[in-house]
């Protein structure tokens, strides 16, 4: 029982909930780029949250299944074809041997998920399936998906047909609202500079990957900010260095860093960075740490919530 890689797509790899724990290790987390829609796939087919499953980033691959399997993909939307019948995202697909899932245009987002009834076959790097890309460990050989791979699987199952009911599906086209809590050095930046970098404006840059997203704009004045000692970084962060240009932290960011922390992508709102297409405009939004704490309280009771619904 496998799957096999007919087409690559621009980076498809085996992903997890990822390492987390080793940062003063100098490891990142790792991981999906959105556990948010990974767990949604996942609770669709009544897996695990942080079930490992294929993260797919802007093409998707095409797929051959050696066995009969229900999958869903979640995330991003792709039109999506099951031997060239459309099929649709945020639904639970009934897969038979020989069959082959394409993905066709994407149509918002960045990345999408697709979540597996079953188990992929390949031996743990520190307790994770996850694909370290940065770092070239993980996953299959360490890599993005190629064409001819194969990933086996054991345990494959099929599935009840169902779908995420209305307020689950994920809607990636408007203008991002990333919520943030304020950085350590945020009292160093002027009140005019904070409220330059609030008043949006802001592009993602094409140089973004899973190590950090650069911001594109008009540079934040930076003149007469003291010198920083490297000290800890984690997803989220967001950085200013000497160009002015904002960086947030990602998924396989850096551990320390010594730019000055400007904010913090609050924890309920980190899963909006895997969904970041280049040029999107991007707004921010101080809250408080209550706020971000009862945000996220919130999401989490969605997801707690959503086996019920289904």
């Amino acid at each position: 029982m496998s799957l096999r890689i007919i087409k690559s797509g621009l980076q498809t790899t085996i992903q997890d909930g990822g390492r987390p724990g080793n940062l003063r290790w100098g490891l990142a987390c790792g991981g999906a780029a959105d556990t948010f829609a990974m767990a949604l796939g996942n609770l669709l087919l009544g897996n695990p949250r942080s079930h490992p499953c294929l993260e797919v980033t802007l093409t998707g691959p095409e797929i051959e299944f050696t066995c009969d399997v229900s999958i869903a993909v979640t995330g991003a939307r792709f039109d999506l074809a099951l031997n060239h019948q459309a099929v649709a995202n945020d639904a639970v697909i009934r897969v038979h041997a020989g069959d082959r899932l394409r993905f066709g245009p994407l149509r918002s987002g960045a990345r999408a998920y697709i979540a597996l009834a079953g188990e992929i076959q390949l031996p743990p790097t520190l307790d994770s399936l996850s694909t370290h890309v940065i770092a070239g460990f993980g996953g299959l050989h360490g890599r993005p998906l190629q064409a001819g791979d194969r990933i086996p699987l054991n345990q494959c199952r099929q599935e009840s047909a169902r779908q995420l009911p209305p307020a689950y599906r994920l809607d990636y086209s408007t203008r991002p609202l990333l919520r943030v809590v304020s950085g350590l050095e945020a009292r160093h930046f002027s009140d005019d500079t904070l409220a330059r970098f609030y008043q949006g404006g802001f592009t993602v840059s094409p140089q973004s990957n899973r190590m950090g997203i650069r911001l594109a704009g008009e540079p934040l004045p930076v003149k007469g900010i003291p010198q920083q000692v490297s000290s800890a970084l984690c997803p989220g962060t967001v950085q200013v260095p000497p160009n002015g240009l904002p960086i947030i932290s990602f998924v396989e960011g850096q551990t320390i860093g010594g730019y000055p922390r400007i904010a913090h992508v609050i924890s309920a709102d980190l899963h909006r960075l895997g969904q970041l297409v280049a040029t999107a405009r991007l707004d921010f939004e101080l809250v408080d740490q209550a706020a971000a704490h009862r945000i996220l309280v919130g999401k989490s009771r969605l997801l707690a919530e959503l086996p019920s619904r289904l």
